[in-house]
């Protein structure tokens, strides 16, 4: 069974939740936004509505005023893709979710923002290869005709000539991360990475590449987990613990008192600071699970000599 951005997402809002401990008002769309400009919405209930914020898709819209007759909702002229989510349509029967605790499009920036911190300690693994000319000696690191980006060379085999299969590791080489632009090409921004190779190959035989890589972010809910980031399943409790400390730490700021001495009174009963405990406890997991999947990599890729000349 994969799994896709959109599972990691919802596993996320349903822990958050308390499983179902917490639920977030809802109600549906009656009749599709079919524009991203349409400032009147149709719902199929107006009975926990106010004005405010609410969640259609991964958009967030700030509602001016409702109709509880007619079922309808108006929309502020800036409120369309509000606090920076991007407006979309949506179908008939979409979910309204109303005052969003956690929204879909900011637990997705603390996911990316998850995996992206991981890439200090832990790696995507990825390969290429190369035919061997034995007349040159420096190599760009392309996959697919597209330039990688290496945050180092793990290993590098050939592959022997004959029937036995076998693949000889290159004990002799250098790994050029920020190759000359004028003989490369690429930018200071995006530079070529090579590779010399200094051992003996048979000519037209094929070189294999093994090299760490950063974690790649997701770009739509269909992604798969493993495909897109390049790490292996185990660190998904990894991603989705970071993600849900990062969403606990700015709960407690919500609650300072800083609106007027009503709502300080209303909070009174939630007292300031009552999430930093758990937060805390989510982050500890966080770092000793990260460390855990850290060491399992580095058993499983060992820092292997070579030699540069």
């Amino acid at each position: 069974m994969t799994t896709t951005y959109s599972d990691i997402v919802n596993e996320i809002l349903i822990n958050m939740a308390g499983y179902t401990m917490q639920q977030d008002r809802a109600t549906s769309l009656s009749s599709p936004i079919t524009s991203t400009t349409t400032t009147s919405v149709s719902v199929t209930s107006t009975t926990d509505i106010g004005k405010g914020i609410i969640e259609i898709g991964e958009e967030l819209l700030w509602i001016e005023n409702f109709d509880r007759v007619g079922n309808t909702l108006t929309v502020a002229p800036w409120g369309r893709g509000y606090l920076g989510t991007t407006a979309s349509t949506a179908a008939v029967y979409s979910k309204v979710t109303i005052s969003p605790t956690f929204p879909r499009s900011v637990i997705k920036r603390a996911v990316d923002d998850t995996i992206r911190a991981m890439g200090a300690s832990i790696f995507a693994v990825k390969q290429l290869t190369f035919t061997f000319n034995s007349a040159v000696t420096t190599y760009e690191l392309l996959d697919n005709n597209t330039n990688v980006t290496a945050q180092n060379i793990l290993a590098i085999h050939w592959e022997e000539v004959g029937p036995s299969k076998e693949w000889i590791p290159v004990r002799r080489w250098a790994f050029e991360p920020f190759a000359d632009i004028n003989t490369w090409g690429g930018s200071t921004a995006s530079p070529a990475q090579t590779v010399s190779i200094y051992d003996p190959i048979t000519p037209g035989r094929t070189v294999k590449v093994l090299y760490a890589a950063a974690p790649g972010t997701f770009t739509s809910d269909s992604d798969v987990f493993t495909t897109t980031t390049g790490l292996p399943l185990t660190c998904k409790d990894i991603v989705i613990l970071g993600a849900t400390y990062r969403l606990l730490t700015f709960l407690d700021p919500a609650r300072a008192g800083q609106t007027s001495p009503q709502a300080d009174e209303i909070d009174s009963k939630r007292n300031f600071g009552s999430t930093s405990s758990v937060m805390r406890q989510i982050y500890s997991l966080y770092t000793q699970r990260l460390a855990e999947e850290t060491l399992a990599q580095q058993q499983q890729y060992p820092a292997r000599l070579h030699y540069t000349r």
